[in-house]
C-alpha cells in the first residue's frame, strides 16, 4: 500500500478548508482516510497551516510522499527540515 500525505477538501464554495490526511495513494481526494495529520485554512488571516508534527515526521520516515502543496507547506513550517536532517521533535518518534 503506498500512502499519500495530502489535502482533503471540506469547505465550502469559495470558503476552502482542508483536512492534512495520510490516505492511501488509489482512493479518491475525498475517500477514505488513514489518519488526519492535522488542518490548512488558506483564508485564514490567523494561524492556516496546524499539523501534528510529530505523526507527520513519522509518516514521512515510513514512506508516505506528500504532495507537492503539502510538501510545499511542510517547508514554510519547517517540519520538512527537520525530516531530512533526522531532528525528531520532543517526544520522539513512535512506530506506527
Amino acid at each position: 500500500m503506498s500512502v499519500k500525505i495530502r489535502l482533503q477538501r471540506i469547505g465550502t464554495k469559495k470558503k476552502p478548508f482542508y483536512r492534512v490526511a495520510a490516505v492511501d495513494s488509489k482512493k479518491k481526494r475525498d475517500g477514505e482516510v488513514i489518519e488526519y495529520l492535522g488542518k490548512y485554512h488558506p483564508i485564514s488571516k490567523a494561524e492556516q497551516f496546524a499539523v501534528d508534527e510529530n505523526r507527520v515526521i513519522n509518516w514521512l520516515k515510513a514512506g508516505a510522499v506528500p504532495t507537492g502543496t503539502i510538501e510545499r507547506l511542510l517547508k514554510k513550517a519547517g517540519i520538512w527540515k527537520k525530516f531530512k536532517n533526522g531532528n525528531v521533535p520532543a517526544g520522539g518518534a513512535n512506530g506506527l
